[in-house]
């Protein structure tokens, strides 16, 4: 059975669409990953335009002010919803870890 895309996000995805929740142009976005993450996670701009133009397919994210040449984007209540359902299951996935490791440690001598 072929998996649903985008059924979860990368961690790219992710960040993606966490940073257009401000309006904000691609190499912007880029940046503001960068700086959000202390560079842990970086986005070339294959990565990034080819994700940009699956979320404004998806409708998670659509087209904002131009400036000048530069396209910007924006998040979408659609891809609010989105982002909240994923913020969600990654919480349940950290609750479930530490579920597994308090009982590990008191199983323990």
């Amino acid at each position: 059975m072929a998996r649903e895309k985008f059924h979860t996000l990368t961690e790219q995805m992710f960040y993606i669409l966490l940073c257009l929740r401000q309006e904000r142009c691609g190499v912007d976005v880029m940046e503001a990953v960068r700086q959000l993450t202390d560079g842990r996670v970086v986005i070339g701009p294959g990565t990034l335009y080819t994700l940009l133009e699956d979320f404004l397919q998806q409708e998670w994210i659509s087209e904002g002010t131009p400036d000048g040449r530069k396209r910007r984007y924006r998040l979408t209540e659609r891809g609010e919803r989105r982002l909240r359902e994923e913020a969600e299951r990654l919480r349940l996935l950290y609750a479930d870890y530490c579920s597994v490791v308090e009982k590990r440690e008191e199983e323990s001598p």
